[in-house]
């Protein structure tokens, strides 16, 4: 049962501040995820680096969010939402200061892995918080906010990189960062609250140790299967580590009475429905992010810039669709808005199965922009439909193996997607050698099929998304006795 002094902070606190400051602190982090991509080509003729090197940038930057998100669960019930949220902008601060000095390859790297560290707790925790102050019925639209940094971010990242990229120097994005994250300190400082009980559990150092190693692996062997492929001797070492590390990760998880991640959120059915199809649903969102820059940059010969802004249209879209979409949700449930936009995504990506080398422009912003629309529709629902259904006493660890989950499919997506489309568009440069012409004039070609390909096997994904939406029900929050925030009835809708 919840403190009355806990619920009297709770029930005063302003809602409007809190939210903004810790939007846009999880804005800018995902923001910074994103922006690198673009510079790595200038990044390695300034540093003389290979690209195995410089997606380190990257690569590095998802394995140190992903270990930290699992302790994420432990991290919001030791410190107060203030003192968690501060920290993690603080350090975030401190890495985004490093990469804009740096010098060289090394120094950006570890100004890139402790911006991570502060990032990736900021969106298990802006997550954790929304559950806190607002009833289940209300959630969706929260959510539906939060859903502006999630999405709008990385889809604008690459048109603001690109600009950069062609009229400044590659640390101007790490300079252009700094006045931001000072003013979100300054205003947080001023209006964050606490919002959770704190219960001081002990940390599980096994399952800390255990957790860290095996999604370190799992992440670290996916992204390295995309460059080397499954059968190489180190991915699948990593893979062997990173199963054996997360079986006993989970047995320990099970078994302790203080869990760094408690897994019996599992019990419940909405929860555990809802994660699998995150896990299509992260896959089917990253082909965006990755396939059509590819097709633009590599095939069809355009800029950085042009590539980020035929996905600026869609990107306003989402920015529209998502508070909408979160009204909706409090209204008719996840269901619905998931099998429709789930049924608009998928027939969107259809449009993307038979690229050609004179695609226009115009119908790509159409069909990607389609296909955004389709996904405003149901990323935040999915997800606020599972976490209603727990109880207050598991939001945090709730919320900490919904984003692990995401942060996971996110790899193994991309690594799919990559095996697919190297695979495909070595076999189809194969057949056309073989029907005789010039492998270098026939290169284009083959990667255009392969793109192809790869969007044909994320229509398989989003099928099996759309199949388990039809089972998605609307499941008030369970309530367990003496533990959690009680809501009544009518609040859980």
């Amino acid at each position: 049962m919840m403190s009355k002094s806990l619920a009297f902070d709770i029930s005063s606190i302003k809602k409007g501040p809190l939210m903004f400051v810790m939007i846009v602190g999880a804005f800018i982090a995902v923001l910074n995820q994103t922006i690198m991509s673009v510079a790595l080509p200038e990044l390695m003729v300034d540093f003389d680096i290979a690209a195995s090197t410089a997606q380190w940038l990257t690569t590095g930057y998802m394995l140190v969010n992903g270990v930290l998100i699992p302790i994420t669960a432990f991290l919001m019930q030791r410190f107060t939402t203030r003192e968690l949220f501060q920290t993690s902008m603080i350090v975030f601060l401190a890495g985004t200061i490093i990469s804009a000095v740096a010098q060289g390859f090394d120094m950006l790297l570890i100004g890139r892995l402790i911006q991570a560290a502060g990032a990736g707790i900021i969106m298990p925790l802006l997550m954790n918080v929304i559950l806190t102050v607002f009833p289940p019925n209300k959630r969706g639209a929260a959510m539906g906010m939060v859903g502006l940094a999630i999405i709008f971010a990385p889809a604008i990242g690459p048109a603001i990189a690109g600009y950069i990229m062609e009229h400044y120097s590659w640390q101007t994005m790490f300079y252009g960062m700094i006045p931001f994250v000072v003013m979100v300190i300054v205003v947080a400082f001023i209006y964050l609250k606490n919002v959770a009980e704190r219960t001081y559990p002990k940390i599980d150092v096994w399952g800390a140790i255990l957790s860290t190693i095996g999604f370190g692996a799992l992440l670290y062997g996916c992204s390295s299967a995309g460059s080397k492929g499954w059968s190489s001797t180190e991915v699948i070492l990593l893979l062997v580590v990173s199963v054996i590390s997360l079986i006993l990760f989970v047995w320990r998880q099970l078994v302790s009475k203080s869990p760094l991640l408690d897994l019996r959120a599992f019990k419940y059915s909405m929860f555990s429905l809802t994660t699998v199809i995150n896990i299509a649903v992260t896959m089917v969102m990253y082909a965006d992010m990755m396939l059509l820059p590819l097709y633009l940059q590599s095939a069809r010969g355009y800029t950085a810039m042009e590539s980020g802004l035929l996905m600026l249209p869609g990107a306003l879209l989402m920015g529209i669709m998502m508070p909408v979409t979160g009204k909706l949700f409090d209204r008719f449930g996840a269901k619905w808005l998931s099998i429709i936009g789930m049924t608009i995504t998928i027939v969107t990506t259809i449009g993307f199965v038979n690229l050609t080398d004179s695609t226009s422009y115009t119908y790509l912003v159409l069909m990607s922009t389609g296909r955004r629309f389709g996904m405003a529709m149901f990323l935040m629902p999915i997800t606020t439909a599972g976490l209603n259904q727990l109880p207050a006493r598991l939001n945090a660890h709730g919320t900490a193996i919904s984003n692990t989950i995401k942060q996971v499919a996110g790899a193994i997506g991309t690594s799919l997607l990559v095996t697919v489309m190297t695979t495909s568009t070595k076999t189809h440069l194969e057949d056309m050698v073989a029907a005789g012409g010039s492998p270098k004039d026939m290169m284009v070609e083959a990667s255009i099929q392969g793109i192809n390909d790869a969007y044909l096997f994320i229509i398989g994904i989003g099928i099996v998304g759309l199949v388990l939406s039809f089972f998605i029900k609307r499941k008030g929050q369970a309530v367990e006795k003496e533990v959690g925030v009680k809501f009544t009835k009518k609040q859980i809708g």
